[in-house]
């Protein structure tokens, strides 16, 4: 009884460590609205392009042209995504989209990073501020 009560807990430990690993990956896509102008696309077409495999945001406005691209859990990564081939116009002109993107960013990549980043900043803090008070108030 005890050993199946033992495997039991450890295929629920081995079951929950793999559906941990299936996290979507976001990137950011960043555009020149001049650039596209001058290829005779615009972010729309692009958009409409990515949309039917992926899950799409398109952002437009004041700044750069932004389209973020969620992707199942996989291997992609950012350059990876730069090889896709997007159709520019109507006469099906392809071009790889890191030709006319203006930057490519893994944004869950750099959540990891920044997320380590800011665990060590914190540490640091808290060792400054334990020597600190150690500085005021000195151990008899």
């Amino acid at each position: 009884m005890k050993r199946i009560g033992l495997l039991a807990v450890g295929l629920f430990l081995s079951v929950s460590v793999l559906a941990k690993g299936a996290e979507p990956k976001t990137f950011l896509v960043l555009f020149k609205a001049k650039e596209l102008k001058s290829l005779n696309t615009s972010l729309k077409e692009i958009e409409s392009q990515f949309s039917s495999a992926y899950k799409i945001r398109a952002y437009s406005g004041n700044s750069e042209l932004a389209l973020l691209i969620s992707v199942p859990a996989c291997d992609f990564d950012a350059c990876f995504l730069g090889q896709f081939l997007v159709s520019l116009n109507e006469n099906q002109h392809k071009t790889q989209l890191e030709d006319i993107a203006f930057r490519l960013i893994d944004m869950t990549e750099k959540q990891k990073s920044l997320d380590n980043f800011l665990t060590a900043f914190q540490s640091s803090q808290k060792k400054d501020k334990t020597a600190k008070q150690e500085k005021i108030s000195p151990a008899p």
